[in-house]
This record gives structure tokens, sequence and C-alpha cells, in this order.
């Protein structure tokens, strides 16, 4: 009777055993975590390292977690399980097993259970794990490609395709507004200058020639008072009424006039308002009163 008992159970054995190794061979690589929930620490003890040289030694391409992966795995992470260390709790005896997971968090192994008796930290973490990869060894892991189970767990692509429509949708919308926001820019961009009466840019007066120059023409009536405006200035006349309002710029004496192609600068002991008008550059003295 106790014979028939312990075949039954070496048969079990047997039959998890070659079960085990069937599944791990589906998988081509082992990624390592940096820390174990038990310690405090990153490699703490270098048993994450140690766990990473036997999962290697014993045939697996282990791979430390966070590390730069193969093309191949960055495409489809069910490649590849995921190692765990868990520490059994005990007095005098230091017990670890080793775990497996797939890339949808289902366990696939658990190695047996590595026993140390070491009263030193280092050593009997070490000893422990050594112990429980020792049914690790006897599987005799080998890599197999299993286009049935990678084809399973492959992400959906038509999921991909969708997102990456989205996309591309919202980038070609992106860019019609940018076409749409340029147009209306150019529709209202003033074509000569327009100062805020949209009249004239010259106060209405008697002109005559200046001896300043050829094209310069001097305002004889209306004395302009600058009142001070955020980055610049809004000149009136005494109605009172904003004519210009002018914006300053890196240069000394340069000021931009708002709303309008022209700039109006200090020339001597006068101030110039400079324009273009039906292709012909323009330049007036304006009486201006700081």
């Amino acid at each position: 009777m106790k014979t028939k008992f312990f075949s039954v159970i070496i048969a079990c054995f047997m039959v998890t055993t070659v079960f085990s190794q069937s599944n791990l061979n589906d998988y081509k690589y082992v990624i390592v975590p940096n820390k174990f929930d038990f310690l405090k620490e990153k490699d703490q003890y270098q048993l994450n390292s140690l766990a990473q040289f036997l999962f290697e030694k014993y045939g697996f391409e282990a791979l430390m977690e966070g590390s730069t992966y193969p093309e191949d795995l960055a495409r489809n992470r069910c490649l590849a399980l995921r190692s765990d260390v868990i520490k059994d709790p005990g007095m005098f005896k230091t017990k670890l097993t080793v775990a497996l997971k797939d890339c949808n968090d289902q366990l696939i192994y658990t190695s047996e259970l590595g026993v140390s008796r070491e009263k030193d930290y280092a050593r009997s973490y070490a000893g422990a794990l050594r112990a429980a990869f020792k049914s690790i060894e006897a599987l005799n892991y080998k890599y197999v490609p299993n286009e049935n189970t990678t084809a399973l767990q492959t992400p959906r692509t038509d999921v991909k395709n969708e997102v990456t429509q989205e996309i591309e949708q919202l980038k070609q919308e992106i860019q019609n507004l940018k076409k749409e926001k340029e147009a209306e820019i150019v529709a209202n961009e003033p074509k000569a200058i327009e100062p805020e009466s949209k009249t004239e840019v010259v106060v209405p007066s008697i002109k005559k020639e200046n001896t300043m120059g050829a094209g310069i023409e001097e305002v004889l009536s209306g004395v302009l008072y600058a009142q001070e405006i955020e980055n610049g200035f809004q000149l009136v006349d005494s109605s009172p009424k904003v004519v210009y309002r002018i914006k300053q710029t890196k240069l000394d004496h340069v000021f931009l006039v708002e709303n309008a192609s022209a700039i109006i600068y200090k020339k001597g002991d006068s101030w110039v308002i400079e324009y273009y008008s039906n292709n012909i550059l323009k330049q007036e003295v304006l009486n201006i009163k700081f």
C-alpha cells in the first residue's frame, strides 16, 4: 500500500515538472525586479543580482527591471516572465521561494522552498536563494518559440490602430486651426496707417515743404500730447482725441505705431512719422510734447 502511495506521489511530481518545463519554455526572457518586497533597499545583500545570475546560469535570458529591453520584448512584453522572491516566516531559518508570473499577472511557476540556517543575513539569503534555484535547475529550461501563445498574448493591434487614427485626426484638426488663424490674421492686417479715428493718418492742416529734406512735410496745426500707457504712449490732440498709440522698441526714440505699418522716431529735435502709401515712402514731422 505504501509503495503504491509513493509511486503516485513520484508520478505526480514528474507530471508537474514536465508541465512546468513546457510552460516555461514558451517564454524567452525573465525580468528581475530591482528590489524584493521583504528587503528595504534595492539589490540589498546583492540578492537581486544573484537572482539574475542564477537565472542566466540555468539557461534563461535575464534582464534587470528598468534596463534597456530587446526590440522584440519592447514590442511584446508577453515574451517575458516577471520573477519574484518570496520570504516565508521563520525564527531560526531563512526560507525563500522563487515565483514566475506572465504578462497577465498569472502565476506560471513556483520553485521549491529554499532553506538556510546561517545567522548572517547576507549568507543566509544567498544560501536560501541558491537552494530554491535547485528546482529551477532541474527543469532544464530551453526557450522554444510558441506561436500560439505569442499570438494570444500579443496586444490587440486594432486598438492601437484606433488610437493612432485619433492622434492623426487631432493633428489634422490642429493644422486646420492654425491655417484658419493665419488667414484671419492676414485678413485683419491693416493695409495702411489706420489711426483710431479711422481717418487719414495726418492731422488735417496746411502743409509746406520743410528744409529737412525732400518728402518731409511739417504738420503746422495741432500739438500731440504724449500720455504714458503700458509699453508706450498714446498721442492725443487738444480735443482731446487719441490720434496714435505708439509702442516702445529696443531702439532709443523709435516707436511702432499700433494698428498701422508705420514708425515714429526722433530726427534731430523733431519727431517724424514714416510709412508707405501706394508703395511710396512718406515722412511727416509731428509736433509731440512728452
